[in-house]
């Protein structure tokens, strides 16, 4: 009898879940993941004889079983406290930092990379070199394994043999070392993005080389305002991760040239509207655009700078703005290298290409 009853009580729990399953409501969208969830597959006797459907529905019964993201979240504290796994898929934390292991260094899609900014430097820079005084550069921004994954034990790219790659194969542009100005704290605790707060000494960096020194003989290094929004932000890595985390101060830096600036491409140099949003780092110029233009009203030198650039660049650009006349934003992720001409004058302009070592390492976005 007792045997039965636990057969029964076996039997009316995945019964309660396949009928949760089916009756409960389908969200098409993980908040936590950030990422669409799988559709439903179509149903019809192709799909269903050549496996498809069957592989399909497998990934959509994942996405969309009951209180999901509490059995993610008991899945990964398992692994954590109780088996000392040192990562869940990929992701791991020392001390407060939560992170993603990227590696092994992948040749391919830096050769990718490569490729599409030689086609850009071909396509629109060879011929304003002599004619219209254009200067190209290159800066790697390291993702924060850099400083928290080898001395920890966990697997690390060589980030020296990744910088000394691009360099070798984009031997048409200067190099700019970044990584000195770095440091873990640099960076969000749950996020792979870098706190703007922490980077005024890289801007500044950047824009001593790019103007030959006078930037920083004709200015101090530029006095902020520090702004609290008082939003938490949950980077990335806590959706993926499923676990519990303290979340990250969202700050802003404020002076006279940020509020003077004017925009063009994006909402504003600081939306609000994404701050409160799915991802508050998308408060930076609106997040991901194609192109944004920032005129600097104050600064009458009349250079000009364009950064083709991915997520990173949009909080670093106000503070590159203080040594230009204007700055333009390139992402070769929403606008081909084809047709950046179209959106882009080339003239008289410093051009930067500013990477993090996440996008070169999986570059096939860039077009």
């Amino acid at each position: 009898m007792k045997n039965k009853c636990i057969v029964i009580l076996i039997a009316l729990f995945f019964l309660s879940l396949s009928v949760w399953n089916i009756l409960g409501e389908k969200n098409a969208y993980s908040e936590s993941e950030r990422r669409a969830l799988q559709k439903f597959p179509e149903t019809n006797m192709e799909t269903i004889l050549n496996g498809e459907f069957a592989d399909e529905f497998e990934d959509y019964a994942v996405d969309h079983f009951p209180a999901r993201d509490m059995w993610r979240s008991v899945k990964a504290n398992v692994k954590n406290v109780f088996l000392a796994q040192k990562d869940n898929h990929g992701l791991f934390v020392v001390e407060k930092h939560l992170s993603k292991l990227e590696y092994p260094m992948n040749t391919k899609m830096l050769d990718h990379a490569v490729q599409v900014f030689t086609k850009v430097k071909n396509l629109y820079l060879d011929k304003n070199d002599s004619e219209r005084n254009t200067r190209i550069y290159l800066a790697v921004i390291p993702d924060k394994n850099r400083y928290i994954a080898k001395e920890n034990g966990y697997l690390s790219m060589d980030y020296d043999a990744f910088s000394n790659y691009l360099k070798e194969n984009m031997d048409y542009a200067t190099y700019i070392e970044i990584a000195d100005y770095l440091d873990a704290e640099d960076y969000y605790y749950t996020d792979s993005h870098w706190r703007q707060e922490k980077i005024v000494d890289v801007a500044k960096h950047l824009n001593d080389v790019m103007s030959g020194g006078s930037f920083s003989d004709n200015q101090s290094t530029p006095a902020y305002e520090i702004i609290d929004l008082n939003i938490p932000f949950y980077g990335v890595y806590v959706g993926q991760s499923a676990m519990k985390c303290e979340p990250d101060h969202l700050i802003c830096l404020s002076n006279d040239t940020i509020e003077a600036l004017k925009v063009e491409g994006a909402n504003a140099v600081y939306d609000m509207g994404k701050a409160n949003g799915r991802d508050p780092y998308e408060m930076f110029l609106s997040g991901n655009q194609p192109v944004v233009t920032l005129e600097n009203p104050l600064n009458d030198n009349g250079r000009r700078l364009i950064v083709f650039r991915d997520s990173y660049g949009a909080s670093i650009a106000p503070l590159l703005a203080e040594a230009y006349s204007e700055v333009v934003l390139v992402d070769l992720r929403y606008v081909s290298s084809e047709m950046v001409g179209q959106f882009v004058d080339f003239g008289n302009a410093d051009v930067l290409f500013l990477y993090s070592t996440t996008l070169l390492n999986n570059s096939l976005s860039l077009k």
